[in-house]
């Protein structure tokens, strides 16, 4: 079962049953319980207002929908709750980028791989179809499941037409983010990115600020090269963000960002997401220095 299915599971069950959350009902307060991301904590959210037992209040923030009002058809059933010590698809997902990094085609070893993290080889193909799916790992007939090798060369050939594609989302998408629907999502993600002042703390990235410049750009063929070609790359620019420099280093570059877009400054908005899409990567950017290269 994906991340957000279980989170959806356990926040349903216990809503329905009229019994206390493990956390706030907020997207900051699930992911922190869960010690997840925020992404499958928005989208679990997302489905449970749709199933109609939560909804938004006008100041924007989440209450339980009364019971009596629930559909009669629609009940959750009682799962383990979410693993935090234990997710397959997170652990197997950073070791198939760790070998991505090494820059070597290597296969993947079914039985080991399913006896290492304690799930059989049916779970494991469905993860492994998944990461295919998202471009990290392919299917060779009769060979098995071959890692993709990384290339410094490709990933700088993929940041220079980034770059064209999300400035020109930002171009279409001037007059949306003069709304003030907009600028709300704006301060949101802005919130949503966050640098603890204690020392040793936690940092938090949000990086949908790209997919709303998309969003609100509306043009379909932007949507399909990023569909097509940017999913092995936000795999490894989430994996690159648990360095805690670059992930502090991030989340100002994107305060900076979202404060020029907020004061309609567009050419400086333009300079800075231009800058954090090409400086934003040191550790991928120095890979003689990993551990995960042979140099």
């Amino acid at each position: 079962m994906k991340l957000s299915a279980q989170i959806k599971q356990e926040i349903g069950s216990r809503l329905e049953r009229l019994e206390d959350l493990p956390a706030p009902l907020t997207v900051e307060g699930l992911s922190k319980h869960y010690g997840v991301s925020y992404t499958p904590v928005r989208k679990a959210i997302s489905e449970l207002i749709e199933d109609g037992l939560i909804r938004k209040k006008n100041n924007g923030r989440l209450e339980q929908v009364p019971l009596r009002t629930i559909p009669k058809t629609y009940r959750y059933t009682i799962t383990q709750g979410v693993r935090k010590e234990h997710d397959p698809l997170r652990t197997i997902t950073r070791e198939l980028v760790k070998l991505s990094l090494s820059g070597k085609a290597l296969f993947v070893r079914e039985e080991q791989t399913a006896q290492k993290h304690g799930i059989n080889r049916s779970t494991l193909r469905q993860i492994l179809q998944r990461l295919a799916g998202e471009g990290l790992i392919s299917h060779i007939p009769r060979r098995g499941w071959q890692v993709k090798p990384f290339r410094q060369e490709d990933l700088q050939a993929f940041i220079e037409i980034r770059e064209v594609m999300e400035l020109k989302a930002l171009d279409l998408g001037k007059a949306k983010l003069s709304t003030t629907e907009a600028k709300k999502e704006l301060v949101r993600i802005r919130k949503s990115n966050q640098s603890p002042i204690e020392q040793g703390g936690a940092v938090s990235i949000d990086n949908s600020l790209h997919q709303y410049l998309l969003k609100l750009a509306n043009n379909p063929y932007l949507n399909d090269f990023f569909d097509r070609h940017g999913k092995y790359y936000s795999i490894l620019f989430d994996w690159e963000g648990e360095d805690r420099k670059a992930a502090t280093e991030a989340v100002a570059q994107h305060h900076g960002i979202i404060d020029a877009l907020l004061d309609e400054n567009w050419p400086l908005a333009k300079k800075r997401l231009s800058y954090h899409l090409h400086e934003n990567h040191p550790v991928l950017s120095n890979l003689k220095y990993s551990k995960y290269t042979n140099s």
